[in-house]
């Protein structure tokens, strides 16, 4: 029993943290409270289940647990009613709106947590940022990672944003459809980083996390619907880009849980089925001038379109980067096209590219910055420099997949290793 419960406890904590936390923050109106009292609550689970068995419902036993918590908390501060009065007058709390917690499914609870996070009086990092550490119940130091920020840097951001959202009574609910556009942009960005982390997770013993991508386009396709019959391209490009790289999901794995690397992949193990929905939103997304989630979808879909790794058109993928490098310039694009001029034009080509990124130190605790160079050295016969950029990227990686796959890498680089 106390293993299940454990396992139950750990499987809600993965799955639903989000949705928990989104719900919470709907009802008491303030960020960090919400996600005080989930942490109680799941530790109220761990010492419960073992001895009370697990709920029918989980999630809701946590949210209802939570919940209490948090009003016990109010109570014991002596502005219980202050605080509802002042929720209810500025619109955070909705207090007809309380959710059924018997259903499979809570509606909307994290789309209008995204939208409370992207609201315009804060910076977009910030926006994306508390997004993710709310939504995704990403650690700061991951959130970090994704802006190539000190962990202390990000949790000052966080900390002000929350506070913002609390002082100027910013409402928890989806925008009226003429104020939507605002935001668009910010929270397709969060959209997509959400899905990045469940594409490739920051940290753990797998490099998936399905439940992540496939929330991510859950609410992709929801923003698409909010949007009406012509939701703008971006919107479109962005659904596309994420089935096309789920398509590839279960060949990504070996049946231990290693890297297949794409040129590698099975490609009889590709989700045809998402492919040819995303192909139709690609070629819709790149008419009139293409966003930068049209351009990385187009990537995408040549990758998609090959039957073969041999049929893939990497010069084609070189001026799609060279587009959105222009469009959107970053040091992880830079990357990725020096990356692809190397398949394209030789290792060789490519190195000299990662050496003048890697000379401005913006990527210099970056791990894929590492691993590529030691990829492309290895491709090019340089083994002992090879080496040393596989022992760089070691040092830094965090996923323990990456991990295992970096070292039999070097290990084919270096056999004493």
């Amino acid at each position: 029993m106390l293993v299940n419960a454990t396992a139950a406890v750990e499987t809600v904590y993965r799955s639903d943290w989000g949705r928990i936390v989104a719900t919470l923050i709907g009802l008491v109106g303030d960020f960090d409270l919400a996600e005080e009292c989930a942490q109680e609550a799941f530790t109220a689970a761990v010492d419960q289940w073992p001895a009370s068995g697990i709920p029918e419902f989980p999630r809701a036993w946590i949210i209802q647990t939570a919940k209490h918590k948090a009003i016990d908390r109010i109570r014991r501060q002596g502005r219980y009613a202050e605080k509802l009065e002042s929720y209810s007058t500025s619109g955070f709390v909705r207090a007809s709106e309380e959710p059924d917690y018997d259903t499979n499914e809570i509606p909307d609870e994290r789309l209008r947590l995204i939208f409370t996070c992207c609201h315009p009086a804060l910076a977009r990092e910030t926006q994306v940022a508390l997004t993710l550490r709310t939504l995704c119940g990403l650690e700061t130091d991951e959130i970090a990672r994704a802006f190539l920020a000190s962990p202390t840097t990000m949790a000052q951001r966080l900390v002000r944003a929350r506070r913002k959202i609390r002082d100027a009574g910013i409402p928890y609910v989806v925008p009226e459809a003429n104020d939507v556009a605002a935001r668009l942009d910010a929270v397709l960005t969060v959209i997509y980083l959400v899905f990045n982390e469940g594409y490739l997770a920051t940290r753990g013993e797998s490099l998936v996390r399905t439940d992540l991508s496939a929330e991510a386009i859950r609410l992709g396709r929801l923003i698409m619907t909010l949007m009406g019959p012509q939701p703008p391209a971006e919107a479109k490009a962005l659904v596309a880009l994420m089935l096309l790289h789920d398509a590839r999901r279960d060949a990504r794995l070996d049946a231990a849980g290693d890297i297949v690397v794409l040129e590698q992949q099975d490609r009889s193990r590709w989700n045809r089925k998402q492919i040819a929905e995303a192909l139709p939103l690609v070629d819709q997304a790149l008419r009139g001038t293409p966003g930068p989630f049209a351009l990385q979808a187009a990537i995408a879909a040549v990758h998609c379109r090959g039957a073969r790794a041999e049929d893939t058109d990497w010069p084609q993928i070189v001026k799609l980067y060279d587009r959105l490098e222009r469009v959107q310039p970053s040091p992880i694009v830079s990357l990725n096209r020096a990356v692809a001029v190397a398949m394209a034009d030789g290792p060789r080509e490519g190195l000299a590219l990662l050496d003048r990124l890697a000379a401005t130190n913006d990527l210099d605790g970056y791990h894929l910055l590492h691993a590529a160079r030691a990829d492309l050295l290895r491709r090019a016969g340089s083994n002992d420099e090879a080496a040393k950029s596989y022992l760089r990227a070691l040092a830094l990686v965090t996923n323990d997949s990456e991990r295992r796959y970096l070292e039999r890498r070097l290990r084919e680089v270096r056999p004493s290793a």
